[in-house]
């Protein structure tokens, strides 16, 4: 009989090289399982004939049962993507390219990337598709929400568009929403001069949006504006936003168009929760009217 080893171990006796070949072929390389791409035997059996006992027992499918234990399987399955974003996984190319073409389909002429991306992994536990019925509805909500978000990324952009200039520099966002409650150039019995910026009423904590990027030359307590940013968006241009509850930004730190710098307050000399506006053009102040809330 042949003693079969792997990598000098025995594992057990059998009496034909040809058998067990064709039960490996059979059992593990050609093995019919979902997702299966490759099997690869990493060590292969070792034969020496052997002169034994009448009763020694055979076991062949036990020898089989071992060496399957020494493989390596590579699995592949079929993963769509909408705008490279990962969305689903199938077990075969047929359905992947089914899904696409339903959803190409559906989103007509408009801009969507759908792709089909095979995928291998030596761990099973990460094949984890989906039947083509629910694999469709996904991928529907992913298209559905990248169109929506196309949508109202055109939308930002028109509005931005439509948004004023100062010396080039685009203020692409309100601060703040909320009631006018002091202009420009206004007196009043708190102020020793005329209003250098404009007061715009709206509740304390409320988010402050930086118009245009820039970056913050100023975040401290400045007697009657109370806390005050200023930003620096070059060009000669600044932007003034004080008595506010909270600063989240310090001096130096470059901060992108309507990202959140502060929080609404009534620091200072203040009657009022409001944000109070000042526009600078080469350390001048101006009407904040003649570009925002007009």
């Amino acid at each position: 009989m042949y003693k079969v080893s792997i990598s000098g171990k025995e594992i057990g006796y059998i009496q034909s090289k040809e058998a067990l070949a064709e039960m490996i072929k059979t059992n593990i390389i050609e093995k019919e399982e979902k997702n299966i791409d490759n099997v690869d035997i990493k060590s292969n059996p070792e034969y020496e004939l052997k002169l034994v006992s009448r009763n020694i027992d055979t076991k062949q499918q036990d020898v089989v049962e071992t060496i399957e234990q020494d493989v390596a399987v590579t699995y592949k399955y079929y993963e769509i993507a909408v705008n490279n974003e990962a969305v689903d996984s199938v077990d075969t190319l047929e359905e992947a390219e089914e899904l696409v073409n339903t959803a190409k389909e559906k989103t007509q002429e408009q801009e969507l990337d759908l792709s089909i991306i095979e995928k291998y992994t030596e761990n099973e536990e990460e094949v984890t598709t989906n039947n083509i019925e629910t694999a469709k509805n996904d991928i529907q909500t992913k298209v559905e929400q990248k169109l929506k978000e196309q949508e109202e990324k055109k939308a930002e952009e028109e509005r931005i568009k439509s948004m004023p200039e100062v010396n080039g520099i685009k203020l692409a966002y309100l601060p703040v929403s909320g009631t006018i409650s002091s202009r420009y150039g206004a007196s009043s019995r708190i102020r020793k001069s005329n209003h250098t910026g404009l007061d715009i009423a709206t509740p304390a904590g409320t988010p402050i949006k930086v118009v245009a990027t820039g970056t913050v030359t100023g975040a401290s307590y400045e007697g009657s504006y109370g806390n005050l940013v200023k930003v620096d968006h070059g060009n000669g241009i600044e932007t003034w936003y004080a008595h506010t509850s909270k600063m989240y930004v310090k001096v130096g730190q470059q901060v992108q168009a309507g990202e959140t710098i502060a929080a609404v307050g009534s620091t200072g000399n203040s009657t009022g929760a409001h944000l109070h506006l000042e526009i600078r053009i080469n350390g001048e102040h101006v009407n904040p009217q003649k570009y925002l809330y007009k």
